[in-house]
């Protein structure tokens, strides 16, 4: 099982990014799936998740109705979509794989971090 996350990098504040989680070796609709962010100095964060099977989805209260969080199944993806980007959303974003997509404590598989920088 391996993720590998990419999109990240430097953007001014009120822009966009689309981050884009691809899966290898396993098929990415049979696992919830889920966008967790650290920022420096702080825990890390789960700010969107998806459940298995094309389930519902869940975003922290921090990023809602800024973030999208979507499936692409024909590529094996989970896509991050990012609006009105703050510079509090700075962090190195990763995405996860695991069974119980609001249960952090599930997600076992994990990709690389990239990072995410708003600044003017």
């Amino acid at each position: 099982v391996q993720l590998q996350a990419s999109g990240g990098g430097l953007v001014q504040p009120g822009g966009s990014l689309r981050l884009s989680c691809v899966a290898s070796e396993f098929r990415a609709n049979d696992y919830a799936i889920g966008w967790f962010r650290r920022a420096p100095g702080k825990e890390r964060e789960r700010v969107a998740c998806v459940s298995r099977n094309n389930g519902p989805t869940s975003y922290a209260d921090s990023v809602k109705g800024r973030f999208t969080i979507s499936r692409d199944n024909s590529k094996n993806t989970v896509d991050l979509q990012i609006e009105a980007l703050k510079p509090e959303d700075t962090a190195v974003y990763y995405c996860a794989a695991g069974h119980f997509y609001k249960v952090p404590s599930s997600y076992t598989y994990w990709g690389q971090g990239t990072l995410v920088t708003v600044s003017s």
